[in-house]
């Protein structure tokens, strides 16, 4: 009897927003958990690539920390008596406080119909808007952005543009680390490449030219752009007099920034700036490509209509390879803003103005639609901490780790009178002030759909069934509906109802009069939704399949039909160096991390480029503050403190740093980034400014140091140590998760007693066996049985400790026949540069002085940038160190 051929799942990649299609097939069909994961050469958003991150999430999976049941004042329980007390709980706050006394804090990590039925309940039932999303971290500014010019939330590009551009320009924007996949079909067409950052990041590396403007002179550069398009005339009248208004008011204020005052304010040279302006200028197919560094700020959705406006005074909006593409961050940021995800929203695009209040009131048949927006989300918790909300629902983020002022933040969330935390991560920042914990599905459980980041509707299809007592977002929201007496509105029992729902309301008295509408997909069937194909919205009767881009007809979604200019007066960001805090601090994304690494912190290969918080900073600062190579330093603001390990570069102008954002309290002590931040955001969009820190250094008085590797039921002890010691020796340790175990570093005032602390951590070593070996470099103890129950390494530099890599493997197979053998010397560890192949700095440097002094040669020799390309950026600088240090020689 032939058996019918296995074809897998296709889904897609749960991190940024990109989109990329994911094929997942069994390894093992009696191991459902044995699953192997590849690119789905057909999705249009990728084409079969992955970046390391999507390439290793079967490593993220499995049940190791896992919330796999709920808890309720730190105790285990079951699903109704968690519900009956939240339900309870926020019925009470209701009748006494009002609606506005409670809230809901959402994540682009979220399906479309968990972030559909979460913003009906909160803006259609109980009758608040006090619903916001970590979208409101990344991407507010460019909706306001966009809101202001076209009318809509509405980006206007695709994929293809990248393909067809002749010229990219990319702000505040790291494309090559953050957005890798499309970074690759940047550089596989014919564009120039123009970077627009303070620091020379991996894509500067890459790039044609690039502009290291002075920190937040975004506006200022753009609006000096404008300004010489229109000099020059440059200008493309027919499409400014037909399809906008506002021209003349946007010119007048950009007329005072000339060539020279422009270069003078962005701190870079008239000469360069000038071949920026002509390249634009003289380029039709132009896609600027901005990102965070333009977003978090103070003044991002200025910074983001200042951009709009060069493409709108040239008319490269809407053609193929030309506009202003947004990218967004998360997976599903632009799903949640499609359904009403931030505060000052409503469902299906809709704002708070009476018509759409009443509209969507009769199409829920809700009995009190919120009347206007609530609290985004810096206003949110600080209402948590001044007790106006008593209860905050938290689903699927980490704001303890990545709201601004983390720590004031966590502080609140730990005073607050109620918070639940719904999420499938046992232990994180967040979960640890919560008062309810329910377990939530993860990717790989989850059914719904993603919207990507040029307006690509993709399938997340279930491949695993759901562990311990886990149950869908959407799921955990009903019952709460249910329980406060909405079922009849919230009796959904599979996902496609709820799209359903939200395709019929994208379409429901629209008339063409907002953007997002997916009607046509009203009446999908589950066997349809079920195979239902990436498609770009809209989706509607107009365009049955779906539309790549926006505007092509010079028709927007205002009053008029016009686009609007919008006249940018450039500002400096609200906080500002001094004499007390006189450096920069820049933050952003690592390689292969994703936000709070609750997900990509679990794959250890992805900790092998980068497994430490490492801080960038010039080589003169560092002499100045007697800073060296992978010395742990303190970053301290007004706000908070945060530690790293230096790494000295070149890359950094003086003056400025730069840290990671992925690193949190579960991982590291004193590791968030965003301690470091003031609350202070942008007037339009509510967004942080995150970009522009003010801040000072100095390096740790570090003495010693120790490796301890261990099982996990030791590392719960050393947890619990780590947590409640007043030790004052201990200055700094983190943690990398191991098969069966962790391995924790330490940085110490003093040498650590290891015996001491090994007997502390072990108790009755009755049975045990304990070896040790001291040298002048530093002092080795194992403690073992059958198997390895401690390895502890210490001594006076960190660069002496041998190759943890090794040593960590003996957590998961058999001890050498004498143990003894694990305290002999080994070579210290190697640096990962190419993650997807495994290839070393030291094998790039060996291959290099070997004779081969190209990208190509070296990836068809050894493989390194081959896969996903995010690590050609350090391979260049290897080559050209090795070619400096040869020439000196």
């Amino acid at each position: 009897m032939a058996t019918k051929k296995f074809l897998g799942t296709q889904t897609t990649c749960p991190y940024c927003g990109v989109g990329c299609g994911v094929s997942i097939s069994h390894k093992n069909p009696a191991d459902p958990a044995a699953i192997a994961v590849c690119g789905n050469r057909h999705h249009p958003s990728n084409f079969g690539r992955l970046c390391v991150k999507g390439a290793a999430l079967s490593e993220t999976l499995g049940d190791r920390g896992r919330l796999l049941r709920p808890y309720l004042h730190g105790q285990a329980t079951d699903w109704d008596t968690a519900m009956s007390f939240v339900a309870n709980a926020f019925a009470e706050n209701i009748r006494k406080h009002g609606p506005d006394s409670v809230a809901f804090y959402l994540s682009g990590q979220l399906l479309t119909e968990d972030y559909y039925v979460a913003n009906k309940l909160m803006k259609g039932f109980i009758g608040t808007a006090n619903i916001d999303t970590n979208s409101r971290l990344c991407m507010s500014s460019a909706v306001a952005g966009y809101k202001r010019a076209f009318g809509a939330d509405a980006v206007p590009c695709c994929y293809k543009d990248l393909d067809r551009a002749n010229l990219i320009v990319l702000i505040g924007s790291n494309a090559a680390w953050t957005h890798p996949i499309l970074f690759q079909r940047m550089q596989a067409g014919n564009a120039k490449l123009v970077v627009i950052d303070p620091r020379v990041s991996a894509t500067g590396e890459l790039a044609d030219l690039h502009l290291d403007i002075r920190p937040g002179s975004d506006a200022a550069l753009f609006n000096g752009l404008l300004n010489f398009l229109a000099q020059h005339q440059y200008l493309d009248n027919h499409y400014i007099q037909q399809h906008t208004n506002g021209f003349q008011e946007a010119l007048t204020t950009a007329r005072t920034w000339s060539l020279q005052q422009t270069a003078l304010h962005c701190g870079v040279s008239a000469k360069k700036l000038l071949a920026f302006f002509q390249l634009f200028a003289e380029t039709e197919k132009t896609v600027s490509f901005y990102s965070q560094g333009v977003n978090q700020s103070s003044s991002g959705t200025d910074k983001n209509n200042a951009i709009i406006n060069c493409h709108l005074a040239t008319g490269r909006i809407g053609t193929a390879g030309a506009g202003p593409f947004s990218i967004t961050g998360q997976p599903n940021a632009m799903g949640g803003r499609e359904v009403g995800g931030l505060a000052n929203t409503l469902a299906a695009h809709m704002t708070f103005n009476p018509d759409n209040i009443n509209r969507l009131g009769r199409f829920w048949h809700a009995p009190r639609v919120a009347l206007t927006p609530g609290l985004n989300a810096v206003d949110m918790f600080r209402a948590v901490e001044s007790g106006q909300i008593k209860a905050i629902w938290i689903m699927a983020t980490n704001p303890a780790v990545s709201m601004p002022e983390a720590g004031r933040v966590a502080e609140a969330l730990r005073k607050c009178a109620l918070v639940i935390v719904s999420d499938c991560v046992a232990d994180t920042d967040t979960t640890r002030c919560a008062e309810v914990l329910l377990p939530a599905t993860s990717w790989g459980e989850k059914n719904g759909t993603v919207t990507n980041a040029e307006r690509r509707i993709s399938r997340q299809r279930p491949f695993l069934h759901p562990p311990g007592e886990a149950r869908h977002d959407w799921q955990i929201i009903c019952d709460l509906a249910q329980r406060l007496g909405y079922s009849e509105a919230f009796g959904y029992s599979h996902p496609v109802e709820i799209f359903r729902e939200h395709a019929r309301l994208s379409g429901f008295e629209n008339n063409g009069r907002r953007a997002f509408d997916i009607s046509l997909l009203s009446d999908i069937q589950r066997q349809e939704y079920d195979v239902l194909e990436p498609v770009q919205w809209p989706v509607n009767q107009v365009n049955p399949q779906g539309r790549a881009r926006l505007f092509n007809d010079g028709r927007f979604f205002t009053a008029n039909g016009r686009a609007h200019f919008v006249p940018i007066t450039p500002r400096a960001p609200l906080q500002q160096t001094c004499a007390l805090y006189p450096l920069w601090l820049n933050s952003g994304r690592m390689r292969d991390q994703w936000h709070t690494m609750t997900r990509t912190g679990h794959a250890r290969t992805l900790l092998d480029h980068s497994e430490i918080a490492e801080i960038q900073i010039n080589p003169q600062d560092a002499r100045q503050y007697n800073i060296e190579e992978g010395t742990l330093i303190a970053l301290n603001s007004a706000q908070g403190k945060m530690s790293g390990r230096a790494t000295l570069s070149e890359a950094q102008k003086p003056g400025q740093l730069f840290a990671p954002i992925h690193w949190s309290e579960t991982l590291a002590r004193d590791a968030r980034v965003s301690a470091l931040a003031a609350a202070v955001v942008d007037p339009h969009s509510g967004q942080p400014e995150f970009k522009q820190v003010p801040i000072q250094v100095e390096a740790l008085p570090c003495s010693s140091y120790a490796t301890l590797i261990c099982p996990d039921i030791v590392a719960k002890k050393l947890w619990q140590w780590l947590h409640s010691a007043k030790d004052k020796n201990l200055l700094h340790w983190y943690r990398v998760p191991c098969t069966g175990g962790y391995r924790y570093e330490l940085a110490l005032h003093h040498p650590l007693n290891g015996r001491g602390l090994g007997t502390q951590l072990l108790g009755d070593i009755h049975g045990m066996h304990w070896q040790q070996i001291e040298s002048l470099k530093n002092q080795r103890w194992v403690v073992y049985n059958d198997t390895l129950q401690l390895l502890i390494i210490a001594g006076n530099r960190w660069q002496d400790l041998p190759d943890r890599r090794s040593l960590e493997r003996y957590l998961e197979m058999a001890l050498p026949r004498v143990p003894a053998k694990l305290l002999h010397p080994i070579a210290p560890g190697v640096k990962i540069i190419c993650t997807c192949m495994q290839v070393s700095r030291a094998q790039i440097t060996k291959a290099i002085g070997n004779g081969m002094h190209s990208l190509a040669a070296l990836g068809n020799t050894l493989g390194c940038g081959t896969h996903c390309g995010s690590c050609k950026a350090e391979i260049l600088t290897l080559l050209r160190t090795v070619h400096a240090s040869t020439a000196e020689e």
